[in-house]
């Protein structure tokens, strides 16, 4: 299975998870994708994964990997080290609970239109997923662009350095062109070639 862990204040319609759920559609139909509507509260949101996750492996016993972009790749660190599962991370939010004071109050999802609170507890709730010092730095893909308007991605580039990392200039925090990796992300998550 492939879960795919949208960012903040995104969906299952965003772009790169559609077009993650298309190619793998067509060239790997075996591998189930899950893209879930992420819960605005971090607690809610990773009860929800584990508990995906853990009935993936009971029933099948099959493995789970991961993707996840922006605070997906946050979340997908904290489940990568739990669970020991390969994850690829797209211009990552690395320590997410230092800049969502912005979105105090009320939110809109871009996608969705739903209307959301974010409180102060929410923020800790983040500090408390935060993962201090990778174990697994060879399950991790990071995938940075340089333009990122929404992170610094020197903070990923920090964080994941003894893993697989892909530093391009340019690009914005959407991370351009992201299909054309879509290959080798499968083959770097399941072991296989495109």
């Amino acid at each position: 299975m492939l879960l795919y862990l949208h960012g903040l204040n995104s969906s299952p319609q965003s772009h790169k998870a559609v077009q993650t759920q298309n190619w793998l559609a067509e060239n790997h139909p075996d591998i189930p994708f899950v893209c879930p509507q992420l819960s605005n509260i971090p607690e809610e949101a990773i009860a929800d994964l584990e508990a995906r996750i853990e009935a993936h492996i009971d029933a099948s016993k099959q493995p789970v990997a991961l993707a996840g972009s922006s605070m997906g790749g946050y979340y997908a660190t904290y489940l990568s080290e739990k669970y020991g599962l390969r994850a690829v991370l797209i211009n990552p939010a690395v320590k997410p609970y230092l800049g969502l004071q912005r979105y105090l109050g009320e939110n809109i999802n871009y996608h969705t239109g739903e209307s959301w609170i974010m409180e102060l507890h929410h923020i800790e709730q983040y500090r408390a997923l935060e993962v201090e010092q990778l174990l697994t730095p060879e399950n991790y893909w990071t995938l940075l662009q340089t333009g990122d308007e929404v992170l610094d991605y020197r903070l990923a580039e920090q964080k994941y350095r003894d893993g697989k990392m892909t530093v391009e200039q340019g690009g914005d925090h959407s991370f351009q062109n992201y299909q054309r990796f879509l290959p080798e992300i499968y083959a770097f998550l399941f072991g296989g070639n495109n």
